[in-house]
């Protein structure tokens, strides 16, 4: 697991208790910045399965 994974997950997690608050306190705008954090960490969680993905590929490319 690499620190974009971790990044990723994490801001994805903040944005779901942003947007939970937002609702419970009737927030729109706090509600939309939790469903903006949440699409950040979910491209942010991407990019760190598609690092990890090619780091495995070119280690068992290495493998005889």
């Amino acid at each position: 697991m690499n620190k974009d994974q971790v990044s990723g997950r994490a801001e994805e997690a903040k944005g779901k208790l942003k947007e939970a608050a937002g609702k419970v306190v009737g927030s729109e705008k706090l509600k939309a910045e939790g469903q903006v954090d949440q699409a950040a960490g979910k491209v942010q969680k991407t990019y760190g399965d598609a690092k990890e993905q090619a780091k495995d590929a070119l280690r068992d490319a290495d493998k005889p």
